[in-house]
């Protein structure tokens, strides 16, 4: 029986480790890949077929972006049974007095109104499948990051929204995974963009982390997602936040 997912942000970093592990995994997955750079959404289209694979180009923030992938995934592939919302933006970085309010609404209109925006358009769908949605959090939605206060919060929001979904619509399930910290486009410009703007000491955790060859690899964590896209999870932990090397994610790690 196929299972259709619905990947926001695939063309890069997790994203793209989560588009190729899935459509990896057999014949019966089907992927609908999101996200701004056509070019290697292609290249992911190409290598797997257009018979396992449709793109959408277009930007999360752009409802007609999300109506175009829900619309795709019903006509070319007849369901939906997941959605994984990988998009997200770390813009603005620094102190609070400093940081531009209208970046903030743009994170907050990639990191969390996207999410709610795919979560209205595609629900009906996920009921039809009992299916489920993973959310990308991050620890800093936890614990304050030195001048991430954008980021931070959006991601505070965004679990409560997954949270409160898993309580309320009880036809599908829905978590929020932390990633940790992988070597993505992400980390090279808190290294080389926004460090600037950060503590020396906040900065030094994520530079050492790149000197000492510590950064996770975007396969790590993107099996997570995979494994629970494809096989479910239980009541016990649904709704939840968890980093994706949980004690209770330990079966979905390979």
């Amino acid at each position: 029986m196929s299972h259709v997912t619905i990947l926001t942000g695939a063309s890069r970093g997790i994203g793209k480790a989560i588009a190729e592990i899935l459509l990896s995994t057999n014949d019966n997955t089907k992927l609908i890949a999101v996200a701004r750079s056509g070019d290697n959404l292609k290249d992911i289209e190409q290598k797997f077929g257009s018979d396992r694979v449709g793109i959408v180009v277009g930007d999360v923030t752009d409802p007609e972006t999300t109506k175009a992938a829900v619309k795709l995934a019903i006509s070319k592939f007849g369901q939906i049974n997941s959605v994984i919302a990988n998009a997200g933006v770390l813009d603005p970085v620094g102190p609070i007095e400093k940081t531009d309010l209208s970046k903030w609404k743009t994170l907050y209109d990639v990191n969390f109104f996207a999410v709610v925006d795919i979560i209205q358009q595609s629900l009906a769908e996920l009921k039809k499948t009992n299916g489920n949605i993973i959310a990308v959090s991050s620890g800093a939605a936890l614990k304050p990051y030195n001048a991430w206060y954008a980021y931070g919060s959006s991601k505070a929001a965004l679990n409560h929204l997954i949270a409160s979904v898993a309580e309320e619509e009880t036809e599908v399930k829905a978590l929020s995974i932390a990633p940790g910290v992988v070597d993505t486009a992400m980390q090279q410009d808190i290294r080389e963009k926004f460090g600037k703007d950060m503590e020396e000491k906040a900065l030094s955790r994520f530079t050492d982390l790149h000197k000492n060859n510590e950064l996770l690899k975007p396969e790590t964590p993107a099996t997570v997602y995979v494994n629970l896209a494809l096989r479910g999870w239980s009541d016990e932990v649904n709704g939840k936040y968890l980093r994706f090397d949980d004690k209770s994610l330990i079966s979905y790690t390979k």
